[in-house]
C-alpha cells in the first residue's frame, strides 16, 4: 500500500508515518518499494517476518478477544452483539456510500 494512503487511514502525518517507517525497516519488518503506475511514490510491503508478525498479533488479538469478552456472554448476549454489529455495519455502509449509493457530499468547511 502507498505510504501516503497508510498514513491517511492511520491519521498520522506523513512524517510521524515515514519515522514509524523507518522503524519497521530497521527491524526487517517492512520494506520500501517504489510504486509501479508512479515512480515518485512509496509502497510499504511487509516482509515474511513482518507478515508473520502480524499473524501472531491477530492470532493474540483473538486469543485475547474471546478470554477477555465473547467467553463472559451467554448465547442470548452473542446474538444481541451479532445484531447490533450487524446494524452498525450497515449503518458505515450507507454513510459510506449515501442512502442513494452515491457518495456523501464532501465539506468545504
Amino acid at each position: 500500500m502507498r505510504m501516503s494512503d497508510l498514513a491517511r487511514e492511520r491519521l498520522m502525518s506523513t512524517g510521524g508515518f515515514t519515522r514509524l517507517a523507518d522503524r519497521l525497516e530497521r527491524r526487517g519488518l517492512m520494506e520500501r518499494r517504489p510504486a509501479d503506475d508512479d515512480k515518485r511514490g512509496l509502497l510499504a510491503v511487509l516482509t515474511p517476518a513482518g507478515r508473520a508478525l502480524l499473524r501472531d498479533a491477530w492470532r493474540r488479538q483473538h486469543s485475547d478477544l474471546r478470554r477477555l469478552f465473547f467467553d463472559r456472554l451467554d448465547d442470548d448476549d452473542l446474538r444481541d452483539l451479532a445484531r447490533i454489529w450487524n446494524k452498525l455495519q450497515h449503518e458505515a455502509a450507507v454513510t459510506a456510500v449515501g442512502p442513494e449509493g452515491l457518495e456523501p457530499p464532501t465539506s468545504t468547511v
